[in-house]
């Protein structure tokens, strides 16, 4: 028995008639006629008596109706949900972020928006360090990822930026550093300025690409601070900040952790500084929810990116 042919039965049960069920279906009657006459002799017994005027259900017609319609209704939605997963708007979606990436006011944004838009993807975030992230995502633990620079570029994976911000310089309340410019505001501070400075860096192996940068910046300007501490995450970094064990360079975005306790001066050379914003996913993925929330992040990001650059102007 064919999903086909339960689909006549139930048009003709519902038509009364042989002819006006061909025409609902887009078919001739006699085709028609014959797959109800092929039905009723695989079941082994009549489903319609026929008379002049049309066709009215036996018993067993009455009793295939109503397990018919059932089986078509969850056909038709076992057919919906399956072509939602194929568009890439049900299922589950599993993101990692590292913790400057999802204290960026993008992210949360852009989580609600997916909810809104689509309410049948399942996410499942995560909390880790770029390098973490990126392994994930290359072994299939993660669909996608959210992180800054990336500390590596594994085969089989893409990494495009999706909005870029200024470095900032965290410096203790107190700091030298620490001293306001015009209108009471913390003065830009130059790479050089931070020469022999106790620096705290989010550990490399766990983000190398903004750090890597930085240090490579002080290095290309013979500047050379202490670096202190190797931390894991973004907001410990900035914990050891307040608690005054030396200063950090951070993404813009995470300018009001620890308000009271720390100062965040622009940096001078921030544009040479690159802080992205950037979504990491396989490849491979053509298809389904990361093409999905992919698509949804472009979008959202481009007039994002481009209110960014008129404020900086």
């Amino acid at each position: 028995m064919e999903l086909r042919h339960l689909r006549y039965f139930v048009a003709v049960a519902q038509s009364g008639h042989m002819t006006r069920a061909a025409e609902q279906l887009g078919i001739q009657q006699p085709p028609l006629s014959q797959q109800i006459k092929a039905l009723e002799t695989e079941l082994g017994l009549p489903l319609f008596l026929r008379h002049p005027k049309g066709v009215s259900l036996t018993e067993a017609g009455r009793t295939l109706q109503a397990d018919a319609e059932r089986l078509l209704r969850d056909a038709d939605a076992l057919r919906e949900r399956m072509q939602l997963l194929a568009e890439g708007k049900r299922g589950l979606l599993s993101v990692g972020f590292t913790s400057s990436a999802a204290a960026h006011a993008f992210t949360p944004r852009a989580l609600r928006e997916c909810r809104q838009r689509y309410p049948d993807l399942v996410l499942e975030l995560s909390e880790d360090n770029a390098a973490a992230i990126t392994d994930a995502v290359a072994s299939g633990r993660l669909h996608c990822g959210l992180l800054r620079v990336p500390v590596e570029r594994p085969a089989g994976l893409v990494f495009e930026p999706l909005l870029h911000e200024d470095a900032v310089v965290a410096v203790p309340v107190g700091h030298r550093l620490a001293r306001s410019g015009r209108a009471g505001r913390p003065r830009p501070v130059a790479i050089r300025e931070l020469h022999g400075e106790a620096l705290i860096l989010v550990r490399r192996p766990g983000a190398a690409g903004l750090y890597a940068n930085l240090l490579a910046l002080c290095d290309e300007q013979q500047v050379r601070p202490k670096v202190v501490a190797e931390v894991g995450r973004m907001l410990t970094n900035l914990n050891l900040v307040a608690a005054g064990a030396g200063i950090s360079v951070v993404p813009a975005s995470m300018q009001g952790v620890h308000a009271d306790a720390i100062v965040y001066c622009p940096l001078k050379e921030s544009r040479r500084l690159d802080v992205p914003l950037t979504l990491v996913h396989r490849s491979a993925d053509n298809a389904g929810p990361t093409v999905t929330f992919a698509a949804l992040l472009r979008s959202l990001a481009q007039p994002t990116y481009r209110r960014a650059q008129r404020a900086s102007r």
